[in-house]
């Protein structure tokens, strides 16, 4: 078993061999992957060492003391946090040995074709169609709300392969290449002026079976992995005190004491307690994953995240007062990562509308919470048993 002096004592080797002064940001990145400290809980070979999960803060603190790079995380959030787990768990090996080095340095970014116009929060009811063609599968229909689509070299993807039985039982899951002919990116410009988001249009774009995850008809389950872990990369994200949508606020409140009023006072401690509250749940739930997958937890925390980003947000835009009206561009841009906090007041208030409903929506994840983490009954679904070319559209 790996134990905290190893992980130190491989981490000073890789330090060595590529002192990250003089070594190119890529190359270092490569190595530290092929050295097993990239992701330390994957397998041997994929970037891990088989260690317990928690002990990638050992690795993570002795690089930061040193200086190296790391791989932009949030620029890569949807490989790290969605792709990645769901091809570990479903992947064949030359799967994820094609996939996971380039995923976790950076040099392919992924993105997520699952909602459409007509399935977002029923996701399970999507028409994007894939008809077997020999050893490829032919795909046609259309995604929507695709952050990153306009960078990305690779989309996880599901579409329907059998409309003759239920919605949840026909759905295969696939790895759809985004340079393919077929493939049109769209960009959606959203409230804030920016178009992170993109619309996704797919036109006999052939996939070769050989990019399918897991067996055919069986997509829902695959996808449930994905889903587990975008709302916990999304809601429990790892934050030091003040981090994320309360540290804007707390600083402008230490700032500008002419802004302060009791009422203002007495809503933002109650805020802060809460931002706080969700932080150490979330780092729990981190901590709980050592044990395996993420579970239906993950969409309490998503919840939380979207809440207390819209209270908070309208909170400051209330402090600022006319100040807080004013936005600093409605330029459009097609930024290559999403930053819930970044900008101004308006921006961050405006960019939150979105967290309620990216991700899942809260409406969706409150009957997630109330059926598989409370245990209550679960509500009337009567097309369950239909099959999917029978549903009224």
């Amino acid at each position: 078993m790996t134990d905290a002096e190893e992980l130190r004592n491989r981490t000073k080797e890789l330090l060595a061999a590529h002192p990250p002064a003089s070594t190119d940001r890529l190359d270092f990145l490569r190595a530290r992957f092929d050295a097993g400290l990239a992701w330390v809980h994957y397998p041997e070979g994929l970037g891990g060492l088989g260690a317990p999960r928690s002990l990638q803060a050992v690795v993570d603190a002795e690089l930061e003391a040193a200086g190296a790079p790391d791989n932009d995380p949030r620029r890569i959030g949807i490989g790290l946090g969605m792709a990645a787990p769901t091809i570990l768990q479903f992947g064949t090996e030359e799967q994820k040995q094609r996939f996971l080095r380039p995923l976790w340095t950076g040099e392919e970014v992924w993105c997520q074709l699952f909602s459409e116009p007509g399935a977002g929060s029923d996701l399970a009811a999507l028409g994007t169609r894939a008809v077997r063609e020999g050893e490829d599968w032919v795909v046609n229909g259309q995604k929507v709300w695709t952050s990153s689509a306009h960078v990305a070299r690779w989309a996880i993807l599901i579409a329907r392969t059998d409309p003759d039985v239920a919605k949840h039982r026909g759905i295969t899951y696939f790895v759809c290449d985004m340079t393919d002919p077929g493939v049109e990116v769209r960009p959606l410009r959203q409230i804030t002026g920016e178009a992170e988001f993109n619309e996704v249009f797919l036109t006999d774009v052939r996939i070769p079976d050989t990019r399918r995850l897991g067996a055919v008809g069986e997509g829902w389950k695959v996808a449930q992995t994905t889903l587990n872990n975008e709302r916990v990369a999304i809601g429990g994200m790892r934050l030091p005190r003040e981090g994320g949508m309360i540290g804007p606020i707390s600083k402008t409140w230490r700032d500008r004491p002419e802004l302060r009023t009791h009422d203002l006072h007495q809503r933002l401690l109650k805020l802060w307690v809460e931002s706080e509250v969700s932080r150490l749940t979330a780092e729990r739930l981190r901590q709980q994953l050592v044990a395996g997958q993420p579970g239906p937890e993950g969409a309490g925390m998503k919840l939380a995240f979207a809440r207390l980003n819209q209270e908070i947000s309208g909170l400051e835009v209330e402090l600022l007062g006319e100040e807080g009206l004013l936005y600093d561009d409605w330029t459009m841009r097609r930024p290559e990562l999403v930053d819930f906090t970044g900008r101004d007041a308006g921006y961050r208030y405006l960019r939150s509308k979105g967290n309620s409903i990216e991700g899942g929506t809260s409406e969706v994840l409150l009957n997630i919470v109330a059926e598989r983490v409370l245990g209550l009954p679960a509500e009337p679904r009567t097309d369950k048993d239909v099959a999917w070319k029978d549903l009224a559209r």
